[in-house]
């Protein structure tokens, strides 16, 4: 037991230390590569006490084979050997894989531990043989329901540690994942969160580790066929059969989420590239204004301006909580300074407020765009044109055709917005967008940034007078002209 406390801020010590590397029962030499680099993040959090109760978060998507139930399995055992009345919760995205998989896993690795005495290994759990302490001290299983989550709700460990484990996170409910924050809240407390899996879903919580949230974890994306031990035939085969860049060799290989989910709008490739694509436009380009309008709450106001394929030049701007007079001002004043050909301004909530004023400022050119109002035919890609159910399908269409070419600000909250809108087909078979209530049950604000953009493309606007030398009609001489006359 002394032995051990020597290596409560260091796992990788641990795990080499504990488990027969190399022995009949454990043939394999040691911890793979990106298992030390994980052990030894954590253990350098640990070991500073500027960063010791800080919630660590590290999250880990990877392809196929590379090891992550035996990871898991390490952490845990370390937890429970390291720590007196350590408290582990292990879920994973079905009871089949929690039960079946990620348990028989940890069973085999406490068992083949030198402390395999210390801990008793149950169906569901694994507890301390400290008399007296099996109800504080373990490591528990646990399925979750979206409808019963006090398992997660109800974690504390106040003083001592927590671990939480989430294997094949991809698949575990948003829900599961908002309750789990209620227990990063105890103080002077280890409380490490892990988060495991294929990175099978381009949407969640688990993808918003690497985008939106990645401030917050640590993370890793492992390409099978860089990691020791796994089937380098297998893996090129998948490579072979479905091509480097599809979204099976992504998921299953390289531990890249997928461009797009089965319903996901906007793919997430599409978004990417827009984000990184040289901002370029004509001089002949019309300036446009697209506004979207929100009252209160958690929904914010936002100018996006668009000159041809370069909406990334001229800064957005953003309002939350702004009243009518002060965002339509604002707005004035970004019109004086870019000189817009057109403004269009989304009707609903204080929209009609915001086209008053500007109106009233003697802006002539502001268009109302009403989300709900008609939809008319829209590309799609290039040369595919598709029907659409309402404005709000219409324009986030031609939008979703513009960015294969487009420029966009290089912004997590301008990709979130693109990215995380799903859709379907009406009865009549045209394109309808994700209503925004069912985006916010699923996690997600309303995608103001997104309609903003959108709203540039709701009405064609003329080309801007170009310079006579770059006017093609400034070449021709008259009717009968013969460019090729004296060659």
């Amino acid at each position: 037991m002394k032995r051990l406390q020597g290596f409560k801020y260091d796992p990788r010590g641990y795990a080499e230390y504990i488990f027969p590397w190399g022995s009949p029962i454990l043939p394999a030499p040691g911890l793979r590569e990106w298992q030390g680099e994980c052990l030894d993040y954590i253990g350098s959090r640990l070991r500073n006490p500027a960063t010791r109760y800080h919630p660590i978060r590290l999250a880990v998507a990877s392809g196929h084979g590379v090891g992550k139930s035996a990871e898991i399995s390490i952490i845990a055992k370390w937890a429970m050997d390291c720590f007196a009345d350590a408290r582990v919760v292990i879920t994973a995205n079905t009871e089949s894989q929690l039960l079946t998989k990620t348990g028989p896993e940890l069973a085999k690795w406490c068992g083949m531990a030198l402390t395999a005495e210390m801990t008793k290994c149950n169906a569901t759990s694994i507890v301390s043989t400290a008399p007296g302490h099996e109800k504080n001290w373990r490591a528990d299983l646990v399925t979750w329901s979206a409808n019963n989550l006090e398992a997660f709700a109800g974690l504390h460990n106040q003083g001592r540690i927590i671990v939480v484990i989430y294997d094949e996170a991809s698949g575990i409910d948003d829900r599961v994942w908002e309750v789990t924050l209620g227990a990063l809240t105890d103080e002077d407390t280890i409380i490490i969160w892990l988060a495991f899996g294929n990175p099978t879903k381009n949407t969640g919580k688990f993808r918003e580790c690497f985008g939106r949230y990645r401030n917050l974890w640590a993370v890793m994306q492992l390409d099978s066929r860089e990691v020791e031990g796994t089937n380098k035939a297998y893996l090129d085969e998948i490579i072979r059969t479905y091509g480097e860049d599809s979204d099976i060799a992504k998921v299953r290989v390289r531990g890249q989420f997928p461009a797009a989910s089965s319903m996901q709008f906007i793919a997430s490739d599409v978004a990417t590239a827009a984000q990184k694509r040289a901002a370029t436009h004509l001089p002949s380009d019309p300036v446009i204004f697209g506004v979207d309008c929100a009252r209160f709450g958690d929904d914010h106001s936002t100018l996006a301006i668009r000159c041809g394929k370069d909406a990334r030049s001229r800064p957005w701007k953003r309002w939350q909580g702004q009243d009518t007079m002060l965002v339509a001002g604002d707005i004035a004043t970004q019109a004086n300074l870019w000189h817009p050909d057109a403004i269009f301004v989304d009707v609903g909530a204080m929209g009609a407020g915001v086209v008053d004023r500007l109106r009233q400022l003697g802006f002539t050119n502001v268009i109302e765009v009403n989300f709900g109002g008609k939809g008319r035919e829209a590309e799609w890609a290039a040369g595919v044109r598709i029907a659409t159910a309402n404005k709000s399908a219409e324009i986030w269409s031609s939008m979703r055709a513009w960015l294969n070419t487009g420029a966009i600000p290089d912004e997590q909250q301008v990709f979130d917005d693109l990215t995380g809108r799903e859709y379907g087909y009406n009865a009549e078979q045209q394109i309808q967008l994700e209503r925004k209530e069912h985006m916010k049950a699923r996690g997600l604000p309303s995608p103001d940034d997104a309609d903003a953009l959108a709203c540039t493309f709701a009405e064609p606007v003329q080309p801007r007078a170009v310079p006579a030398y770059l006017n093609p009609a400034s070449y021709v001489k008259s009717k009968g002209f013969d460019r090729y006359e004296g060659l």
